[in-house]
């Protein structure tokens, strides 16, 4: 397991460098997908990488720019990576910096390990779910495994209740959910941010919990799932109030809470 994880994290940390070229240059080609959500050339780029990173591994891939896949193919996959290139493509185009790129392995339907990396800040976060969760911020021209890793969870626990929700897609029912939280709680701090972000503050301890109560995709959340599970939390299903699980017939996610 931990050959493939060192896989992802290098996968995702090359990926990352090939993101970083098309956000400098300024050249984004943007294009729109059939689902009105947008594409840019750094997303293609991205994905190439990571799909020639994991091609020796034997395990199909899963991945956002690779989605045409039909469950009949799919469903026999008792093991697949779940890849999103890019996370967060509004906020690339937006270059607020909260973009990501998603890998992780399913096992079963329940993801297994996970990586998240941040471009821009070279924020990396990685876990397997049983061993554990980190964050390590990387140095230029250092390889990652060099670099200080902080175990996960880390936040100190005085601070206000705090919930984190969606900068670019927060629903009413979202928002509806977050004041009843503060009539539960009294003081709650609202944090916005975007892509996969929203589940590694949850597993670091920065906040408290991640309502989603607007559509997202499998991509969206698995890498993410995998580090909150490693570090002790978990993403509810609220249709089977389960753990979320994937590789499902219909790859769009049911609302959910992380906690």
């Amino acid at each position: 397991m931990n050959a493939f994880l060192n896989l992802a994290v290098e996968a995702a940390v090359a990926a990352g460098a090939a993101i970083l070229e098309v956000y400098e240059s300024g050249d984004f080609d943007v294009t729109v997908k059939g689902d009105d959500s947008p594409l840019t050339r750094a997303d293609v780029a991205s994905h190439e990488v990571i799909a020639a990173a994991l091609a020796n591994t034997g395990i199909p891939v899963l991945s956002e720019e690779g989605r045409d896949m039909p469950h009949a193919e799919r469903k026999h996959w008792n093991r697949l990576w779940i890849v999103d290139p890019i996370d967060g493509t509004k906020e690339f185009i937006k270059r607020n910096g909260e973009f990501t790129v998603n890998i992780a392995l399913v096992e079963d339907g329940l993801p297994v390990l996970g990586v998240i990396y941040v471009p821009v800040s070279r924020t990396l976060y990685a876990a397997e779910v049983g061993q554990g969760a980190w964050r390590q911020t990387l140095a230029p021209d250092t390889p990652w495994s060099q670099a200080a890793a902080t175990q996960l969870p880390d936040a100190p626990s005085d601070r206000p209740f705090t919930v984190v929700a969606s900068r670019s897609h927060l629903s009413p029912e979202t928002q509806a959910f977050i004041d009843n939280l503060r009539a539960e709680h009294g003081e709650v701090d609202q944090v916005s941010k975007g892509s996969s972000l929203k589940l590694c503050m949850v597993a670091e301890g920065a906040a408290d919990c991640y309502p989603r109560f607007a559509p997202t995709m499998e991509w969206d959340t698995a890498a993410g799932q995998a580090i909150c599970m490693a570090a002790g939390k978990d993403v509810i299903d609220q249709t089977t109030g389960q753990t979320m699980r994937y590789n499902r017939e219909n790859l769009l996610n049911a609302w959910f809470l992380v906690r």
